[in-house]
């Protein structure tokens, strides 16, 4: 699945392969408990997390990984050292398998995001 229709993001979760469901769902959990004051809503086909009408965090089942966009050039600056040795595009940190997941890093990337605004990329 790359671009989803579904309406929510519950639709969504319902949509991806089984063996991804419950990393997904942990994001989304994260997501959901670390960036008070953000909309959950569905936007390019994936979940989306934005903060006055601009989308800061997303992330997605993407054919060949899990994908966890982080939105804000800032907050991937700040943890340049911690992403050096991961698997990242410009602003998609890839994770080839459900278990390879980091947690730890994904709620410090939330948590970054939700404690201040920056440009959005």
């Amino acid at each position: 699945m790359v671009r989803s229709e579904a309406e929510d993001v519950a639709g969504y979760l319902a949509e991806v392969p089984e063996e991804r469901r419950d990393a997904l769902s942990r994001l989304r959990q994260l997501c959901r408990a670390e960036l008070a004051g953000f909309d959950e809503v569905m936007a390019y086909g994936m979940p989306t997390y934005e903060r006055d009408g601009a989308v800061e965090i997303a992330f997605a089942s993407q054919k060949r990984y899990i994908s966890f966009y982080v939105m804000r050039s800032d907050v991937r600056e700040a943890f340049a050292e911690r992403l050096a040795g991961q698997d990242m595009g410009k602003g998609c940190l890839r994770f080839r398998r459900a278990e390879a997941v980091d947690y730890e890093l994904v709620r410090d990337l939330l948590r970054a995001t939700a404690a201040g605004s920056g440009a959005v990329c």
